[in-house]
């Protein structure tokens, strides 16, 4: 499982540990990432996500998953999350 928000696709980043000497080595920036689950309202359904604590508050901003999911595009989107935004946007059209 790589270490990738599922949502975001906010991933590990490189960078330097800089001394007080000014030596540099390399480190990892991990992204947070916490497994929980989501409900999908027009599905009616529950999903396990891995997710960054920054997408997390965005899902909550935006009023749940499916609005979230709505207004992504897909290409930051991860295969799972691709999948559940056709599934829901279907759903969705069919309501209409």
């Amino acid at each position: 499982m790589s270490r990738s928000c599922e949502l975001t696709g906010k991933g590990v980043q490189s960078g330097n540990n800089v001394s007080h000497a000014n030596n540099k080595t390399k480190r990892k920036f991990l992204p947070n990432l916490c497994n929980v689950t989501l409900i999908s309202d027009a599905l009616g359904q529950r999903y396990r996500l891995r997710v960054s604590a920054a997408a997390l508050r965005s899902v909550e901003h935006r009023g749940g998953l499916d609005a979230f999911l709505i207004k992504s595009s897909e290409t930051e989107l991860s295969m799972r999350a691709r999948l559940l935004r056709r599934q829901i946007v279907k759903k969705t059209a069919e309501a209409a």
